[in-house]
């Protein structure tokens, strides 16, 4: 046994049985009460727990971090919800994942205002867990290596500004006084990778403060494009999926410094899809009015037409000018990323006859100069790090 300071309790690699940790925590927890400074941080990871130990409670009431990782843990009890301000839970590597493996009531319990950091990873989970994404002062969430078959648009809830704990270095302090609240930043880490996740759903975009998403060891086969509105992303791990492009959005992650992509069946030579299905005459007309800046006035046309007329898409083309609605052309284009790789981006365009700056030539000539029209030097300048393999 090792103890590191009057904060931390340090009982990991210990093998007790749960009996004997039950019992040195109640002496521990006897010990401790009537002490100037309580235990923070409770250690137990590497021992034999098979259920969270009765003595925590009522033992270690300030706890701000509880380790129990590689343990063989199938459930967290309800003895978890007495430790009301517990920051940080970590319980990877143990056996979690079926039915009661959160207790009843996380969503509603303090912790839900009071935990950032759960690192869940190497369990059994085979899809998020309902109560997790009630945990409004979430900032740090590993599931990886689990079961997971896919991330469920709920993922959301967890960008909203909420109210957690201020900070106080007197840990009684709460004791005798309001606890006072500030507002928290949302999600910044989400740690998913080794999986079986085969999609990414769009509503992962609305966590505006991520700044790493670690998705790698998949099934991924697509990103989708509204990644793009994640501008706090620094760091993106899509390594070992099944990823044959990457949308042309991608570049519009201003903040990105690393981009992980080995281990993807990246297209290794220039590839044109010209299946093109003819615009219905509901489009063209569409396309005129756009194109030749026909005014009109919501006393001109009906609603649906207004709806319809307000979707037109831009030709990513600088040299065209033309839009598109629900017809295109999907191209795939490479982009040169510091100088070194190639990175195949998906382009939509408005018709067959309109050539991109990288599609007018198939020689190297004119592949290198339309790269370096715009994307490449835009890509160049923010990336740091591209990692290809």
């Amino acid at each position: 046994m090792e103890e590191a300071g009057e904060a931390e309790l340090n009982l990991s690699r210990l093998s007790m049985s749960p009996e004997t940790l039950e019992s040195e925590l109640e002496s521990r927890g006897e010990e401790r009460r009537g002490a100037r400074e309580a235990v923070l941080r409770l250690l137990l990871p590497h021992n034999r727990l098979v259920s969270l130990p009765r003595a925590l409670g009522s033992g270690f009431p300030h706890l701000q971090l509880l380790d129990v990782s590689g343990n063989a843990l199938t459930a967290l009890g309800p003895e978890l919800l007495a430790l009301r301000g517990l920051r940080t839970l970590l319980a990877k590597n143990n056996r979690l994942g079926g039915p009661g493996a959160l207790p009843k009531g996380l969503a509603q319990s303090p912790l839900s205002r009071s935990l950032q950091v759960l690192n869940l990873s190497g369990n059994c989970f085979q899809e998020v867990p309902a109560s997790v994404l009630e945990l409004r002062a979430l900032q740090t969430l590993s599931l990886g290596g689990n079961q997971l078959q896919s991330i469920p648009a709920e993922i959301e809830n967890l960008q909203s500004l909420r109210q957690v704990p201020k900070d106080d270095s007197s840990i009684f302090a709460s004791t005798f006084e309001p606890i006072m609240y500030f507002k928290s930043p949302c999600l910044e880490c989400l740690y998913l990778g080794g999986n079986f996740i085969k999609e990414i759903p769009p509503e992962l975009a609305n966590l505006p403060s991520l700044n790493y998403l670690v998705l790698c060891d998949n099934k991924i086969q697509s990103v989708p494009p509204q990644l793009s509105q994640l501008h706090s992303l620094r760091s993106l791990s899509l390594h070992n999926n099944l990823l044959t492009y990457l949308p042309r959005e991608i570049l519009n992650l201003v903040h990105l410094e690393e981009l992980s992509l080995r281990g993807n069946p990246l297209v290794v030579r220039f590839v044109r899809d010209l299946t093109y299905d003819p615009p219905t005459l509901l489009e063209l007309a569409a396309r005129t009015i756009k194109i030749r800046n026909i005014s009109y006035t919501p006393c001109d046309l009906p609603e649906n037409l207004l709806r319809y007329l307000s979707l037109a898409s831009n030709c990513p083309n600088p040299k065209c000018g033309g839009v598109y609605f629900d017809c295109c052309v999907r191209q795939i284009k490479f982009v040169d990323f510091c100088g070194k790789y190639r990175l195949p981006l998906m382009h939509y365009l408005c018709s067959p006859e309109c050539s991109s700056p990288c599609s007018s030539s198939h020689s190297s000539t004119s592949q290198s100069e339309s790269d370096s029209e715009d994307e490449a030097i835009v890509a160049a300048r923010r990336m740091q790090k591209v990692l290809l393999g």
